[in-house]
């Protein structure tokens, strides 16, 4: 399957991976474009006509441009169905997007590139506290994402198959390795990330084999 995409993201991102798993489990045909995060190319003027937000990922569909990666992963489920990353069931459904946004709203925001230069720079947090408040959120996001793994998965984060909520999940674990955050405390998440790390989409959506990466 193929379409006319343009992903704009950067190697390290993790929202931007979150997208890149879907198009591959989609088998969707797309290019990258790259922005480099830690010299602020996301806020040249041209990057910005397309974002305003000055952030990755954006999604150029030939039609328009899409911001933010739940909205972009929820439209490649409509635009691309087959294979779906959604259950048909409704409570299935908003269950497995209560685990997206547990990790896209709680976890995520919180270790923010932006987020976390602002401890530093306006409220003097030093790299000690500033590795604390990363563990904090991670910890607390995977001991909740580990129950419901356990209640609803069945070698992945839900049911037997990749959804929305490994897309999520995955990219998630590659910071937590990042920043030094065990996943011994969580086996079943720990089990169903492995799983997926196996699968060929996961493979080729891993940032260490992005043309960007270092």
């Amino acid at each position: 399957m193929t379409a006319d995409l343009v992903l704009h993201g950067y190697w390290r991102s993790t929202a931007s991976y979150r997208v890149r798993i879907a198009l591959n489990l989609k088998g969707v045909d797309y290019r990258q474009v790259t922005h480099n995060l830690r010299t602020g190319e996301q806020y040249s003027a041209v990057y910005q006509f397309l974002n305003p937000q000055g952030l990755v990922p954006a999604l150029q569909t030939g039609k328009t441009t899409l911001t933010q990666s739940p909205a972009i992963l929820e439209w490649l489920e409509e635009r691309f169905p087959y294979p779906p990353l959604l259950p048909s069931n409704p409570e299935d459904k908003a269950i497995i997007r209560s685990m997206v946004a547990l990790v896209c709203c709680d976890i995520h925001p919180l270790n923010n590139l932006r987020v976390l230069n602002a401890l530093g720079e306006n409220f003097g947090a030093n790299e000690t506290q500033i590795s604390a408040w990363i563990v904090r959120w991670i910890e607390s996001g995977f001991a909740t994402l580990e129950k419901l793994v356990v209640r609803h998965g069945s070698g992945f984060a839900f049911g037997d198959a990749p959804t929305l909520a490994d897309c999520c999940i995955v990219p998630q674990a590659y910071s937590a390795n990042r920043f030094g955050v065990s996943l011994k405390p969580y086996p079943t998440l720990a089990a169903s990330v492995e799983r997926c790390r196996q699968l060929k989409a996961f493979e080729i959506a891993d940032p260490s084999n992005q043309s960007d990466a270092d």
